[in-house]
Parts: C-alpha cells; sequence; structure tokens
C-alpha cells in the first residue's frame, strides 16, 4: 500500500483517510462495490442515499444521489463518474463530479463552489489485510483537507464503521 502521509497532499488538494476495521477485506471492498451497502453508509451524518447505480468495472459508470437537510431546506446532490482501477479486494479507483439528475456534470461555479475547485475529482480506495481486519486509505484527490467535503467523508467513513460492526 502507498504512503498517503505526504502533508503537502493532505493539505492542498487531497483529503486522506486511514482507517483500520474489524472486518476482512472482501466485506469492505463490498462497501464500497455493492449498491445496497454504498446507500446505507455514504455521505455525512443524516444523509440518504436513494440511487446507487455503480458499474463496477474499468471504464464503468457511476452515478449516486445524495438527500440531506441544510439550513435552507432539503437538497439534492448528484455525482457521477468512471471507474479507473478495479483491483478486487485491493484498490478502487473511480472519478467524481457533480451532476444534475440526467447526470449531466455541472460546473464548479454552477454548484457555488469556490474558483479553483476541479470540475473531476479522483477517489482511490486501497485496502490491506492486516491480520484478518482491513486497513483502509481513502483518498479523494481534488477536494481540500480543510473543505466541508473532507467534514462530510469523515462522517460518512464513521457510518461506515457503524455499517460494518451492525453486520452479522
Amino acid at each position: 500500500m502507498t504512503d498517503h502521509q505526504n502533508p503537502t497532499d493532505a493539505v492542498n488538494d487531497a483529503v486522506v483517510i486511514e482507517r483500520t476495521f474489524d472486518a476482512p477485506v472482501a466485506t469492505v471492498w463490498d462497501m464500497w462495490t455493492q449498491p445496497e451497502h454504498f446507500r446505507a453508509w455514504y455521505g455525512p451524518q443524516g444523509a440518504t442515499v436513494p440511487v446507487a447505480e455503480m458499474d463496477v468495472r474499468v471504464g464503468g459508470s457511476r452515478r449516486v444521489s445524495m438527500e440531506m437537510q441544510t439550513p435552507n431546506g432539503p437538497m439534492t446532490m448528484w455525482f457521477v463518474g468512471e471507474y479507473r482501477v478495479v483491483d478486487p479486494t485491493d484498490r478502487l479507483t473511480y472519478t467524481e463530479s457533480m451532476a444534475d439528475e440526467t447526470g449531466r456534470v455541472l460546473s464548479p461555479a454552477e454548484m457555488g463552489m469556490p474558483d479553483g475547485h476541479p470540475e473531476v475529482t479522483e477517489v482511490v480506495v486501497e485496502l490491506e489485510d492486516v491480520g484478518g481486519r482491513t486497513k483502509m486509505v481513502m483518498t479523494h484527490r481534488g477536494v481540500p483537507a480543510d473543505s466541508g467535503g473532507a467534514m462530510g467523508w469523515n462522517m460518512a467513513i464513521d457510518k461506515l464503521a457503524a455499517h460494518l460492526a451492525d453486520l452479522p
């Protein structure tokens, strides 16, 4: 597994989260690649994922919607992307862009994002078996470590840990 503790990446242009779960690698892989599991944990606390369409193969597409309550009322966000690396139980890489419900990619400006936010970001999930447990390093390139997106990812990974703990 690659060492993702590069402080330049973490501060400038990537969210990097490392976590170890009391679950086998194959189970953690399923959390990222099976829509029914992904819907159960993805997004910040309070968010729901009504749509998770995932063609998990190199070149396959993904389309995800996330709904949440905000101070201004309900909000729905759509994300689309393409799988770039699918190495079962080891590495998953996909692109991610904000979109509308039809899958049309929206520019960062259309989404009210700050100048310089990329239209396409990249998520890399690396898994490693550590004596029957799973070490996961999730890197989301293009999302600053001090952004709301980083906070959302940390909440989502907490939800992932809870979902894994609830499995039979």
